[in-house]
């Protein structure tokens, strides 16, 4: 249907008939408390909604108290939208998918530095790695399931976490996301909100970045996580959070099916390519619009652990290459129309290195004082802004005070000598 001028899809609601939801504990009167679950997710919503539509709200739980005894406080389905409890067996009641039960998961306790293990450097790294470049100081941001969630990982282990804000759409807010089977559960959480609030503050434009998953990308920057032949996986919550967020990163590896790649010290190497392209003339299904994006001027990156893209207005630009791969061989062959090339830089060296890279002076711009010098004894102002990246306008003013400062100290009009590769101004 058309809405305000533009073409949009409706759906109307269904009658919903049963919920199987679950909880921690019940009392005799079906008021259920979440006190062991590492989410709430939309346990109340849907409790509400197939109550009020006559049907059979069911819920698991560990155990059952007295009736009246549960501090109502701590009660997240009150016994008036429920009709039925099942106490569930300590092995059908686990946390998560890999977890059977972890105190940091309920954020009762913060764990010990280091329980969340360091990533191991491979092709999932490399793209944390390089999507992590463009985490917003002190911003808010969503990770997606799959390659994505290796993000919150590099930003612990380089320092990040207490200068940004990380959320995944299951509903928690701040600290770390856990990854793998345990996706969705956080450790040291600001707070664990409804998954159904979550998305009303997605929808409103709360994200300042989101990085989600790559499955497939044609040259005019759409993507699909939803549809390939008939198998129907289905976009979950992708298209509220790549349409509404303010910049997107897509994350995945340039081939999949196969794919092997070495990461050594002096770039990547593909041992053996992946069977299927994910770089096609035009993807199978719609998830997101690279049309819609490039008319709104959203930023977008496509990042794989051989190559970025970027989306123009003319579709997909080759902007990085990782060292060690061949244009022709390893990119421009395997995909099926060729992006937009200009001047293609090379990835940053330290994403292919086992230590630290230092991300945290790098984005908190810790080493400005050292950006700017002067040689008083010629006249020459000389400005380092080799791969800094700039993303609002105090960031700009930082730099201009820097400037300032050290020019009015030396009292005299000086020649300016600007070094600048890989500068990049969002």
């Amino acid at each position: 249907m058309e809405l305000g001028g533009e073409e949009i899809l409706f759906y109307p609601s269904q009658k919903l008939t049963v919920a199987l939801l679950r909880g921690t504990t019940a009392d005799e009167a079906g008021n259920v408390t979440m006190e062991r679950e590492a989410l709430t997710i939309d346990n109340l919503a849907q409790a509400m909604a197939v109550h009020n539509a006559g049907g059979v709200v069911i819920v698991q739980v560990e155990r059952v108290a007295r009736a009246g005894s549960l501090p109502g406080r701590d009660v997240h389905i009150p016994g008036i939208l429920v009709d039925a409890i099942i106490v569930a067996k300590p092995e059908n009641h686990v946390q998560t998918y890999r977890t059977v039960f972890s105190q940091a998961f309920t954020n009762r306790i913060k764990p010990p530095l280091g329980e969340m293990p360091v990533m191991p450097l491979d092709a999932r790294k490399v793209i944390a790695r390089r999507c992590a470049f463009e985490l917003p100081v002190n911003g808010v941001v969503n990770l997606g399931i799959g390659m994505p969630e290796g993000v919150a990982s590099v930003a612990a282990e380089e320092g990040l976490l207490e200068h940004l804000t990380l959320t995944a759409e299951p509903g928690v807010i701040g600290g770390q996301p856990a990854s793998g089977l345990d996706f969705g559960a956080a450790v040291n959480t600001d707070a664990v909100i409804p998954q159904n609030n979550q998305f009303d503050f997605y929808d409103g434009g709360g994200l300042d970045m989101t990085c989600l998953g790559l499955a497939q990308a044609d040259a005019a920057g759409n993507v699909n996580v939803s549809r390939f032949g008939s198998r129907l996986a289905g976009a979950g919550g992708f298209i509220n959070i790549s349409q509404n967020a303010r910049a997107v990163v897509f994350a995945g590896t340039f081939t999949t099916q196969g794919l092997e790649v070495e990461v050594r010290e002096d770039g990547v190497e593909v041992r053996q390519e992946g069977k299927a392209r994910k770089f096609l003339n035009h993807v199978e299904q719609i998830s997101f619009s690279g049309a819609r994006a490039a008319r709104l001027g959203q930023p977008v990156l496509y990042v794989t652990e051989r190559c970025v893209f970027e989306l123009t207005p003319d579709g997909l630009k080759l902007i990085e290459v990782a060292p060690g791969i061949d244009l022709e061989r390893d990119i421009l062959r395997l995909m099926d129309v060729d992006p937009i090339m200009d001047e293609i830089r090379p990835m940053d060296p330290r994403i292919f290195r086992a230590e630290e890279m230092g991300l945290r002076t790098d984005l908190l711009h810790l080493d400005l004082p050292d950006r700017v010098a002067i040689d008083s004894k010629v006249g020459q102002l000389f400005l380092n802004f080799e791969k800094m990246r700039i993303r609002t306008q105090e960031e700009i003013h930082l730099v201009r005070d820097t400037v300032a400062r050290t020019c009015e100290a030396h009292g005299k009009r000086v020649d300016v000598i600007v070094n600048r590769p890989n500068t990049r101004i969002i």
